[in-house]
């Protein structure tokens, strides 16, 4: 017991943590992982319920890709990304091969942050312009313009100077409507309307790109009304705009298809992917770009350069993954495993006045809690201080004490196991789910 209380001591010492203050910190101290379970250094198991950071897509522990990584480090563990190897071309084409429409080219990063900062590199650079359009409920990472470009709250400790340029505009979030809109319809319509004014009021001739998500993640699970991404790759062929498509979170069968954009039959101009494209084994994105924005860089130098680009070893785990993922068919066991959360969820409603609204797509789900169905008044308010935390600290214990990983953030509890998941599995989650929705129906009024 020294020891294990010796390393997580360390950790604290030694090592930051994201996203948090520093001091009172009581990390899980995980040991193991398989499927859909991790485990302490105690031996407590813990159901993942959110696939890590909605990553660990084809489940824990597959040494399939353990083989597929010794086998690539036993040959070629690392070159300078000026150099070709195998297994660089081979995960280049099977990426063109699985991405809509004609995105054939990748550049390859070591995350989803920088794949999306490449992507603002790329589309200014490429059109000449310099604006980027995206949602204020959204996440495109933590590093400087991704971080710009996203609308989540944790941006504003470096508010004071982000990276110049970004623009927000509503989204269609049609269960708190901007607009006070009865349907998911007319939100959308009202949401296109407010877009098309803001790239007018701030000259199409300058808005290099918008970049949205392919579905929304950890902003709440915002659904797209269903003609929404249409119309917005209409208003980006109106204006010369450049349609970036961020899947870091929602690609890779996440959703029920292999990218979440391909629910709206659209085809953006760039694409960003990380998280799913190696269930997080190793780390690796990639920025995604279509024949004829590659042709603009045959004779223009590419101006993006990564130390790490195109890691041979990252790439096999990514094509071990893909390979998977195919072999097992789990694009379609997401959607079939999404259609008996929803199922679920739906009994949790009769049980738990808390629960106001549920939006899924395949394995990326949120519920939304409120302490008034009619009111909407949320549980705990997005962004809320610490005084105002009381419920959701309550709820985020409550989670771990059961034995589940999970995202509890603000009124939202988050539901995205890997893609591996059983009934059964599914079965044991919301029975913790129903315990933590009960502390939230103690401040329903």
């Amino acid at each position: 017991m020294a020891a294990i209380n010796e390393s997580v001591q360390n950790t604290l010492d030694y090592t930051l943590f994201s996203w948090s203050k520093q001091s009172g910190l009581n990390p899980i101290h995980a040991d193991r992982a398989e499927g859909v379970y991790l485990y302490d250094t105690d031996g407590k198991k813990y159901l993942d319920f959110s696939s890590q950071l909605m990553n660990v897509n084809i489940g824990h522990g597959d040494q399939r890709i353990t083989d597929a990584v010794v086998r690539q480090m036993r040959k070629l563990s690392f070159v300078y990304p000026g150099m070709a190897t195998d297994v660089r071309g081979e995960l280049g084409r099977l990426l063109a091969e699985i991405t809509p429409g004609n995105l054939t080219k990748s550049f390859f990063t070591l995350g989803g942050a920088e794949a999306v900062e490449n992507a603002i590199k790329i589309a200014r650079m490429y059109t000449g312009r310099h604006k980027i359009i995206s949602h204020y409920r959204s996440y495109h990472g933590a590093t400087f313009a991704a971080m710009s470009a996203g609308g989540d709250p944790r941006r504003f400790a470096m508010d004071a100077q982000p990276v110049p340029n970004m623009v927000h505009v509503e989204n269609p979030y049609a269960y708190r409507c901007p607009w006070g809109t009865n349907s998911p319809e007319e939100c959308g319509k009202m949401a296109l309307e407010h877009l098309e004014r803001v790239i007018r009021f701030e000259n199409p001739e300058a808005v290099a790109a918008i970049i949205m998500e392919g579905e929304s993640g950890s902003s709440g699970c915002i659904k797209y009304p269903p003609f929404y991404l249409k119309k917005v790759r209409a208003l980006c062929d109106k204006y010369g705009i450049l349609l970036i498509d961020d899947e870091v979170m929602s690609g890779f069968g996440r959703t029920g298809k292999m990218f979440a954009i391909e629910h709206h039959e659209v085809t953006p101009d760039i694409m960003t992917v990380a998280k799913g494209l190696t269930s997080g084994y190793i780390p690796l994105g990639a920025t995604i770009v279509t024949d004829k924005i590659a042709a603009k860089f045959d004779d223009v130098a590419l101006g993006c350069g990564l130390t790490y680009s195109a890691h041979p070893v990252s790439c096999a785990a990514a094509v071990e993954t893909i390979k998977i993922m195919k072999d097992e068919n789990l694009v379609d066991r997401a959607a079939e495993m999404g259609k008996y959360v929803e199922q679920k969820v739906e009994e949790l409603k009769a049980k738990h006045p808390s629960i106001g609204d549920f939006r899924n797509t395949g394995l990326l789900g949120c519920i939304e809690l409120v302490k008034n169905r009619q009111t909407k008044e949320p549980t705990t308010p997005w962004n809320a201080k610490p005084s105002e935390m009381e419920a959701t600290n309550r709820m985020v214990a409550k989670v771990r004490e059961l034995g589940m990983f999970t995202f509890v953030r603000w009124n939202w509890i988050f539901i995205a196991p890997p893609l591996t998941i059983t009934n059964e599995e599914i079965d044991e989650g919301m029975e913790i789910i129903s315990q933590v929705c009960a502390i939230a129906d103690e401040y329903c009024n």
